[in-house]
């Protein structure tokens, strides 16, 4: 399946100033994807099962900081588009309630291009 075959897609969206390790980011880009899923499972069930059918496909890019991930969180939430910020509870690399990514879709390809297409991939 070529890129143009997708019509749908989930971005899941990184901080980079944490120093996370790759465990730690993986992770948390885990719990993003499964959760920004669950909650346009919720809002936008044929999103959900569109992107299922497709392929799943998913794009992790990165920010430098928390101004910027809230920002991309804004841009969802004015476009309509099921997400879900997570955050960590502090029992390993973090502190308690440390914002370390965002979970974006699965949408539209279109809208989640006008919300994260200038980023850069993790």
């Amino acid at each position: 399946m070529s890129r143009e075959d997708f019509r749908y897609k989930q971005v899941i969206v990184v901080r980079t100033d944490l120093g996370m390790g790759k465990g730690k980011v993986a992770a948390q880009v885990g719990h993003a994807a499964i959760t920004a899923a669950e909650e346009t499972r919720r809002r936008c069930p044929d999103w959900l099962r569109a992107w299922m059918n497709e392929g799943q496909r998913k794009v992790v890019v990165k920010v430098k900081g928390l101004d910027e991930l809230l920002g991309l969180q804004q841009k969802a939430m004015r476009l309509k588009v099921p997400h879900s910020l997570v955050t960590d509870r502090g029992r390993t690399q973090l502190p308690p309630n440390t914002v370390t990514c965002l979970g974006i879709g699965p949408a539209p390809q279109e809208k989640m291009d006008r919300i994260t297409g200038d980023l850069k991939l993790l």
